[in-house]
């Protein structure tokens, strides 16, 4: 190499950028692919990752050296070749892509110790109960934090503090952070049904051979798809390999949390949104470093710095939730697939509902599929029966049939549980004024206001906007002729309370309870602490609740008419899994739902338990259409503040589009959400045979479009949304 040459390297940063930028490698310092550097870029400096490593001039421009490397385990070859591929696939900045992957930036700095305290030498000159409820803690147990001898004292931590300065308490430097422990494949292991072990075995031969195979775990609601999971999980850790758990709503499963603990021995590690600084610094290296043998998290848990993933599973893989909506628009199942054919390690799909997608793979045999036919230890599938709404006279406000109501009741004055499922939150969805007919509409979207009673306020589910209830029309000035109209949850509660006021009544919907009151929710249900609960879609996601028997489906018609090309394998889904929750103990269950739309091939196969009869009639739908999974779909969303100037934008990009043989574009048109936190929509839908580039037709249409001012044009690859 010329005396004069210098080493360069291309570092990727996590911004909305389309490439790595060039930077020179400082004599002394060493560098290769994958690690972790500080680098200037205007007046800031940002973490970012070696891509590649280079040597000459730069061009002749004078580069901008490399500030530090970080003493942090590398990204590995895998991670950064499926970063290039979500990159790719979503027609997306790769430097957004890696902004998902360094989601911890206090990870890359020394971890630093934290203070806790321990009975010291000396007594304080005043002993108060506050203070001697402290010492006894402090005495019994081991150190703690200021925090957490405070609460567990219930006093201030200023008094913690206090005792400190005075020696009563001795200060202690804690690790910087606590290691995760190993699991034990062979702890806590249950005897499996034949069925069971069969279907275990079949996935520990996959997970043993390491290949890439894609395994579709089907077996109906309560059949134990769990424990034949956990066997493949078992065969990982034998082998000395991480394994990631998915799950859809990582913010709901404590309990599932404690079973993963159970059988293995070790608590699992967790990623999720709502995770404190210090914690996500804690995974986020210990993934890195190959400590963390086991993670549970919610989708973006795929883009930790794996050290060493040797299986994902994806539970619930039906769910609607592993689509990401902000920033890169990507699905988490597709790309833990794509993970595992690049790592060369295999993926397990599990649900009691697969998808379409998931299901044609299979019978293309591209899927080993694996199915549960029975309920674990002999318990039955409840049936389905239909209530014909047409047929049943519905008194003024009430939400509930004879049949259904009798139904409660019986199964209260039985000693169990029952459950009314509504997939609508709030008290009620829209308010209309009965002098003038004006309804509430939310100010920045076009959408009404949802009513919610407890909270005494009116909220817009798509913005967050809030406002009171009102005292007369805002429209007409009349007071008293507000009126609430259709149920929600929390309406349904009410007349739920006065048909049966001696039921323990719970009401479980995202809005009411999140976080420890969620969890405590879901925990005394489970127990049996209420024998009624009126519950949303967030019911219907793997829940056990053993002493439950019947569930009643209030309104079953909301999701049927929909431009959703998914809307009738999603409403079968979510059919299928709220049923699904009774008779899962000793005791049967059953589901009645109530429709107006009787003769609706939905109701018809729930009444008849014909799923695969059901499905084959989407399948036969969606393929004539050529829709997904027999086709693409690529959503293209413009949007801005004007309305007039966003449809000038949308409309002068249709002359723009290149001609594509098997490729059509639908549009444009507004939105069927047309307006969006002040933000109004146009969509195009790009539709396009298997096979075709897609994402090559959208970048020859669309790479040259610059838009102005406060217009956006996002790009959705396999949209799972069309609002």
């Amino acid at each position: 190499m010329p005396a004069d040459s210098q080493t360069t390297a291309e570092v990727l940063l996590p911004l909305a950028l389309a490439g790595a930028y060039t930077y020179a490698v400082p004599q002394g310092l060493a560098v290769a692919p994958g690690d972790y550097v500080e680098v200037p870029l205007g007046p800031r400096s940002y973490i970012g990752c070696v891509w590649r490593i280079g040597s000459g001039d730069g061009g002749g421009k004078t580069l901008r050296e490399i500030v530090q490397k970080f003493d942090v385990p590398p990204l590995g070859d895998t991670h950064r070749a499926f970063i290039d591929w979500v990159a790719n696939y979503y027609i997306e900045p790769i430097g957004n892509v890696l902004r998902s992957c360094l989601r911890a930036p206090g990870a890359f700095g020394e971890a630093r110790s934290e203070i806790a305290y321990r009975i010291g030498p000396h007594r304080p000159a005043k002993l108060t109960p506050q203070r001697a409820r402290i010492l006894e803690i402090a005495r019994e147990g081991p150190a703690l934090k200021a925090s957490e001898l405070a609460e567990l004292a219930g006093v201030g931590t200023s008094v913690v503090k206090t005792l400190a300065k005075t020696g009563a308490l001795e200060a202690v430097a804690l690790p910087p952070h606590r290691a995760f422990a190993t699991p034990d494949p062979a702890a806590g292991k249950l005897a499996l049904s034949p069925e069971q072990e069969a279907a275990a075995q079949e996935l520990r031969a996959i997970v043993t051979r390491r290949g890439h195979k894609v395994m579709l775990l089907d077996g109906v609601t309560g059949s134990g798809k769990t424990e034949v999971y956990f066997e493949a999980m078992a065969a990982a850790f034998a082998s000395g390999r991480q394994v990631l758990l998915l799950l859809p709503e990582i913010a709901l499963t404590q309990q599932f949390i404690q079973r993963v603990e159970r059988r293995f021995g070790a608590e699992p590690a967790r990623w999720h949104s709502g995770m404190r600084p210090r914690e996500r610094e804690r995974v986020w290296r210990a993934v890195a470093e190959g400590t963390a043998q086991v993670v549970v998290g919610a989708r973006s848990a795929l883009f930790l710095p794996w050290a060493k993933l040797g299986l994902i599973v994806v539970d619930e893989e039906h769910e609607g939730a592993y689509k990401q909506e902000d920033g890169v628009p990507y699905h988490a199942r597709d790309m833990a697939i794509v993970y595992g054919a690049l790592g060369k390690f295999p993926i397990v799909l599990s649900s009691a509902t697969p998808s379409l997608e998931s299901l044609v793979n299979a019978e293309r045999g591209r899927y080993g599929h694996v199915r549960l036919h029975a309920r674990y230890r002999q318990a039955e599938l409840p049936p389905s029966h239909i209530l014909d709404m047409r047929q049943l006279a519905l008194s003024s406000g009430s939400w509930l049939s004879e049949p259904l109501a009798q139904a409660v009741e019986e199964t209260l004055k039985n000693g169990d549980q029952a459950l009314l499922f509504l997939n609508r939150r709030g008290y009620a969805p829209l308010t209309l004024c009965r002098a003038c007919g004006h309804r509430i509409d939310c100010p920045n979207c076009a959408a009404s206001l949802v009513e919610h009673r407890f909270r005494k306020q009116l909220m817009c589910h798509h913005c967050g906007h809030t406002q009171a209830i009102p005292p007369e029309c805002p429209k007409c000035g009349t007071p008293g002729k507000l009126v609430p109209c259709g149920p929600g949850v929390e309406r349904l509660a009410e007349e739920a309370a006065q048909r049966f006021p001696e039921a323990r009544l719970a009401i479980l919907s995202s809005d009411l309870a999140q976080g420890t009151l969620l969890k405590d929710a879901l925990r005394d249900v489970a127990e049996g602490v209420h024998n009624l609960v009126i519950g949303t879609q967030l019911v219907a996601k793997g829940h056990h609740f053993p002493h439950l028997t019947l569930v009643g489906v209030v309104d079953a018609d909301l999701a049927l008419d929909s431009g959703d090309p998914r809307a009738g394998e999603r409403s079968w889904a979510q059919m299928a899994q709220v049923a699904g929750r009774a008779g899962r103990g000793e005791k049967p269950g059953r589901a009645l739902i109530q429709t107006y739309q009787p003769e609706h091939p939905l109701m018809q196969a729930l009444a008849k338990g014909d799923r695969d009869g059901f499905l084959a009639q989407e399948k036969h739908l969606r393929e004539e259409a050529e829709l997904p999974p027999y086709g693409q779909l690529a959503a293209i969303v413009i949007s801005g503040r004007d309305g007039h100037e966003t449809e000038r934008f949308a409309r002068a990009l249709l002359p723009l589009a290149p001609y594509g043989e098997g490729v059509h574009v639908l549009g444009p048109a507004p939105a069927p959400l047309h307006l969006v936190r002040g933000l109004y929509r146009w969509r195009y839908l790009v539709k396009a045979r298997r096979g075709i580039n897609v994402q090559a037709f959208i970048r020859a249409w669309l790479t040259t479009v610059k838009p102005t001012g406060s217009l956006r044009l996002a790009i959705d690859v396999d949209p799972y949304s069309f609002l």
